[in-house]
């Protein structure tokens, strides 16, 4: 392997390497980003069943359907 070939080759492994870290990055963010995102509607489920819960509790349908 002559000289150039060795740069040209070593060239492009640093270039392949610095591509691989920049997309580990972006799907690390967009990986985050979505984890979050699954939390936050987690969350909002919780309270929307407690809201509902706590509504049913006002129309007295809880004791209706425990009654059965």
């Amino acid at each position: 392997m002559t000289e150039s070939n060795s740069k040209a080759a070593k060239e492009l492994t640093e270039i392949v390497e610095a591509t691989m870290q920049n997309l580990h990055s972006k799907f690390q963010s967009m990986s985050d980003q979505i984890v979050s995102k699954m939390d936050d509607m987690g969350t909002r489920i919780d309270d929307l069943e407690k809201n509902v819960a706590d509504l049913m509790t006002q129309a007295g349908m809880d004791e209706q359907q425990t009654s059965k």
